[in-house]
């Protein structure tokens, strides 16, 4: 899955793999979190980087959906399933998109160490999202998206076992443009990133707190040791 991710290259860096048309001020964030604002680069009329909250509510959901209990948007979406789980498969039709990174995350699951994963040549890349809107009752909106996940490239199996869905620059116009009756023909872009695209490193556990920030959650840290991992327990 992708649970947390950063954004610090500005829209003028991102343009340089990623045609899109406005320039919006950006603050490098190094903790992005379920539920939080992040920068999309979408279609409407046009394609722009544009903020949406992380996390999907189908549109067809009922008014009611999010007062249900246990009731959360959607932050990730399985690309084997992408095209038939009915909460997903109307997004990658007809809404598709790319959320810009700089890292992700991933937790060790033993010792809950959180690890860095960059792109092996440290430039952004651009993971493939889908995103909705819906309506509630209120006549509030929430307009959302979810990542689309693969198997984790073989290099990074230790640490999890899936991952974010890589689009490359040269994939991207077809990602974002590709009309809805040929939306099948994508799911070949939905693919494991080859074994040392992405190279992994751990991080300050500061990451853990959903309200830590800053330039240095990239901190190397050095993993716990086994008999560290016990004394966790």
């Amino acid at each position: 899955m992708c649970g947390r991710f950063a954004l610090s290259s500005p829209p003028t860096e991102l343009q340089k793999f990623v045609d899109f048309v406005n320039l919006p001020n950006i603050e490098p964030r190094y903790n992005i979190t379920p539920g939080q604002p992040v920068s999309l680069i979408r279609v409407e009329g046009e394609t722009q980087i544009m903020p949406v909250n992380w996390g999907l509510v189908p549109g067809w959901a009922s008014a009611d959906y999010m007062a249900r209990p246990g009731a959360r948007p959607l932050i990730n979406a399985r690309a084997e399933t992408i095209q038939t789980k009915p909460s997903f498969k109307n997004a990658f039709r007809r809404r598709r998109a790319l959320l810009p990174a700089d890292g992700f995350y991933e937790w060790e699951r033993k010792a809950r160490q959180p690890y860095l994963i960059r792109h092996a040549d440290a430039q952004p890349f651009f993971m493939a999202a889908i995103w909705d809107i819906w309506s509630g009752a209120d006549g509030s909106e929430i307009e959302g998206c979810a990542v689309v996940t693969v198997e984790a490239a073989a290099n990074l199996t230790a640490i999890h076992h899936r991952m974010p869905a890589m689009i490359a620059p040269e994939n991207a116009h077809d990602w974002l443009h590709t009309p809805e009756r040929e939306a099948h023909t994508l799911q070949a872009l939905l693919r494991p990133s080859d074994d040392g695209a992405f190279t992994a490193m751990p991080v300050s556990r500061r990451v853990n707190q959903r309200d830590a920030e800053g330039e240095d959650l990239w901190t190397r840290t050095e993993p716990l040791t086994p008999a560290e991992q016990l004394d966790l327990f």
